[in-house]
């Protein structure tokens, strides 16, 4: 078993030895062992090379990048192979680069005829050749783009999509060409001044000099959408992103991986989000209903269930769509138990048993509410619940208690666009309650004297933990809580309308989640957007109402 990470990596000549080729493209748990040998900015799959390349005999690597290179300086350092080699990777696609690159395969065939004491098999060698050649699917299908994709990630992608997904990642796009029909009897120089040209002309990753035609990834006629991957640490793929989003009218969605396992959770809801826009009835919603509470207690219910990371909200809608009930309760330590409070609440209120609703959930914890008869992403639900309240809306900005989310829709309702915070608290409710901890105030306190700020303070630190730290200094500083808290709101409203501005949200806008109560919050951020907010009533309930509108369509 022979490792290598690159598509170039000639495969097939390996092949031609009675080699098997194995793709190092695993996550790793940490990155402890490749951090004591270089630097801990180094690309994160270069750190996942070094350590999985560490643990193989055998190691053929292309100098495809700065990083790899960097890569193979640490393993030829720190040894442990039999056979280890690096090949030369021209940059171009021409006559000279095709011989270069020939005299390069050339030079490894006589390296590995010397390893594995074998001759090169033509036979092994052709077989393999044809063996790679590959045709995209002629039915719809997704295709993953941008830097290499972990099989654990790409496994998860497979999982929440919808439609076929195609890998067409750098190391994952090996459109290998089919051997000359004479290849049978052509000499060794010329056949593997053919296999270089063949390598070569690939559709180019990003590190070749001519990408253009690249476009050809996304003109297939049976390709839907775009899940489009970067690697931390790795510029080449943001540029190609950046360029692709106005090249291609194709649903896009960006994500990033670091090679190591990661929480499932909102990446789950970002794939699901935008597996679900594919099936989604784009037809106009039907027109807006007042949400007005009736006296009417019987009949058939409709519920959804919104369980977030600080609370769960629930909407019980009759046939009709008229708002019946509607609980905020606090999620606690789990799922289940938030979701089963606020059934409880609902249910008090209505004077009748949870058998009387068909119940639609959806928030984080969606899966984990054993009584709900279906899910759905809060991407979605809050979109519909959106529409219903105001069909002008264009866009939504919700800030929850651990993400904040834009989501863009289209004059139907539909998703059109989405981003979300990663991994990261800054600017969520759960922000704000940290903040409020440290002045000493609860949230309706802290919202009140936001708004009577006399002093213009900034609040660099966008860190939780850092912000914390500089609020604590402030406080020392003897500044008051109303200018603190201004400059705290301030940060969230910038760190907001930057994510608004990359999901190239426009008006008019709509504001959800339980932060749509802090006006101080709201002033600053319709200060940034240039544009007033709408804002319903229960600002925390539109996901819940979404859930509960698809109830009575789908359940």
């Amino acid at each position: 078993m022979i490792g290598y990470s690159c598509k170039y990596t000639p495969v097939e000549l390996l092949a031609a030895f009675g080699a098997v080729p194995t793709l190092l493209d695993q996550e790793e748990p940490d990155f402890e062992a490749a951090e004591a040998l270089t630097h801990a900015n180094l690309c994160c799959h270069a750190k996942a090379m070094i350590q999985e390349g560490s643990q193989m005999r055998e190691l053929v690597m292309m100098d495809c990048c700065d990083s790899l290179r960097r890569a193979w300086d640490v393993l030829s350092f720190t040894g442990g192979q039999d056979f280890l080699y690096m090949a030369d990777l021209p940059h171009e696609d021409n006559g000279c680069a095709v011989r270069r690159f020939r005299s390069e395969l050339t030079a490894l065939a006589g390296a590995c005829e010397a390893y594995y004491k074998r001759e090169f098999s033509r036979e092994a060698f052709l077989g393999a050749c044809r063996e790679n050649a590959r045709t995209l699917p002629a039915e719809p299908f997704l295709a993953v783009l941008g830097a290499r994709v972990s099989p654990p990630l790409l496994d998860l992608i497979q999982r929440e999509m919808a439609l076929p997904v195609v890998n067409l990642t750098c190391s994952g796009n090996r459109n290998l060409e089919a051997p000359p029909e004479n290849a049978e009897h052509m000499d060794f120089d010329a056949l593997m001044e053919w296999y270089a040209g063949a390598l070569l002309r690939m559709t180019p990753c990003m590190r070749m000099t001519g990408v253009a035609s690249r476009r050809a990834l996304v003109e297939h006629p049976c390709l839907k959408g775009i899940i489009y991957n970067t690697v931390k640490f790795c510029d080449f793929y943001g540029f190609d992103y950046a360029a692709l989003k106005e090249q291609t009218n194709l649903p896009i969605l960006k994500i990033e991986s670091d090679y190591m396992p990661q929480p499932s959770g909102q990446l789950s809801t970002r794939l699901e989000a935008f597996s679900e826009s594919f099936a989604m009835d784009r037809r106009q919603q039907a027109e807006r209903k007042p949400m007005k509470e009736t006296n009417k207690k019987t009949g058939t219910l409709y519920a959804g269930i919104d369980s977030g990371s600080t609370t769960t909200n629930m909407v019980v809608l009759n046939d009709k769509k008229e708002l019946q009930a509607w609980a905020i309760v606090r999620t606690g330590a789990k799922a289940q138990n938030g979701a089963r409070a606020a059934l409880e609440e609902v249910c008090e209120k209505l004077n009748l048993s949870p058998e009387n609703l068909t119940i639609m959930a959806t928030g984080y914890g969606r899966n984990n509410i054993p009584f709900a008869a279906g899910t759905k992403t809060e991407i979605t639900c809050h979109a519909r619940g959106a529409h219903f309240l105001n069909p002008k809306i264009r866009t939504i900005v919700d800030i929850g208690g651990q993400d904040s989310k834009v989501i863009c829709l289209d004059e139907s309702g539909a998703v059109t666009n989405f981003i979300m915070n990663d991994k990261c608290a800054a600017g969520t409710g759960r922000f704000l309650e940290m903040m409020a901890r440290t002045l000493e105030l609860d949230l309706p306190d802290m919202s009140r004297q936001g708004l009577t700020w006399k002093k213009d303070l900034t609040i660099s630190s966008m860190c939780t933990v850092f912000a914390e730290s500089e609020v604590i200094s402030l406080i020392a500083d003897n500044h008051s809580s109303s200018d603190i808290i201004h400059g705290l709101n301030k940060s969230i409203a910038a760190k907001t309308a930057s994510m608004v501005s990359r999901a190239k949200g426009a008006g008019p806008f709509m504001m959800t989640g339980g932060v749509a109560r802090n006006l101080g919050v709201v002033h600053e951020l319709e200060s940034r957007l240039g544009s007033s907010l709408f804002i319903a009533e229960n600002p925390d309930l539109c996901g819940a109402l979404g859930a509960a509108l698809f109830a009575i369509d789908e359940l």
